[in-house]
């Protein structure tokens, strides 16, 4: 079977899986498309930006441009941009989706002449993005594919008995509601003098943000990232409606570290409720669960070892097959 994937953010390809400079939607690509491609049955291609030409684990990666070069697949699959569909005639088209559209986004961004032209199923990321996908934008059809953490998070090696220090970290963009978080960190660090909070860099911490112990966390490689989420007790995640998936939180559940969320977006569906971390129904509670936690070294113990037992429970093999269920069916 002949499957392509169109993808047009920056340039990349499978041998930038550990680099800090991509995102969840290109790990995603790189990790569906290596897994497909072990199956000597499929024959996978990927166009996007980047800026030559090369074979890697079994896998074609081209630029957009020299899409004329190549034969109409039996599959397409665009990730986020109905447009990209018009690059081949195939006989089944997919767009797998990373946002919760309105159909005023929708209309803006060029999607509906091409979503009716080329009529794709729209592949969906969890239970929250089902539901918010509005049926005007989804009338083709609709599957949910859940993701996985890379194998280096789902392989690493964990001591459920470790107790860190009171570090918390934030590893999403600071444009998923870093204020909110913020602003409850500021009550956070009243309670708790010595607790640090990492985040993700590009951020200007202010003095007072200093004053708190709030940290810009070095951005490196994979395992840095490991690394930083390991040596921490808690992820604060407060969720966003734009969250469709966050994969940063799946990291952080894979790694045995409790999460504190209000459960805004697809947060609810990463955690479960006092068994792998909190759901804060306001700040105030998102300030004690997040103290409680910092604290109690038996209630977080409690909490990790649930996690360690839950590890390894989904992976890119399993969402592989899953993707094989939906396009070819």
């Amino acid at each position: 079977m002949l499957i392509y994937f169109l993808e047009k953010s920056i340039p990349f390809n499978a041998n930038d899986l550990n680099s800090s400079l991509i995102s969840g939607t290109e790990k995603t690509l790189i990790n569906i498309s290596n897994e497909l491609a072990k199956n000597s049955k499929n024959k996978i291609k990927v166009f996007n930006e980047t800026h030559e030409t090369k074979f890697i684990n079994n896998v074609e990666w081209s630029n957009l441009k020299n899409c004329n070069n190549y034969p109409n697949p039996d599959i397409q699959i665009s990730f986020s941009d109905m447009n990209l569909l018009s690059k081949f005639k195939s006989k089944k088209n997919f767009l797998w989706s990373h946002s919760v559209q309105s159909i005023e986004k929708f209309i803006r961004k060029k999607q509906l002449i091409p979503f009716f032209k080329y009529k794709p199923q729209l592949i969906l990321e969890g239970d929250y993005h089902y539901k918010n996908r509005s049926y005007l934008t989804s009338i083709f059809g609709k599957k949910i594919l859940k993701l996985a953490p890379d194998y280096e998070f789902i392989n690493e090696k964990i001591d459920k008995s470790f107790l860190p220090e009171k570090k918390c970290i934030f590893t999403t963009r600071s444009d998923r509601n870093l204020n909110l978080l913020l602003d409850a960190w500021n009550k956070i660090s009243l309670l708790n003098k010595r607790a640090e909070l990492l985040i993700n860099p590009p951020f200007n911490i202010t003095k007072e943000l200093s004053e708190q112990n709030v940290r810009v966390r070095h951005k490196g490689k994979k395992q840095d990232l490991i690394n930083d989420i390991k040596l921490c007790r808690v992820m604060l995640v407060p969720g966003h409606k734009g969250e469709v998936f966050c994969l940063s939180a799946e990291e952080a559940r894979e790694l045995c570290v409790p999460i504190v969320t209000f459960g805004y977006g697809s947060l609810y569906e990463r955690v479960v409720h006092n068994k792998t971390g909190y759901i804060a129904k306001n700040i105030d509670e998102f300030v004690y669960y997040t103290h409680r936690l910092l604290n109690d070294d038996n209630i977080y113990l409690k909490l990790r070892e649930n996690l360690f037992h839950s590890r390894n429970m989904r992976n890119f093999s399993n969402v592989a097959n899953d993707l094989l269920d939906i396009i070819t069916k």
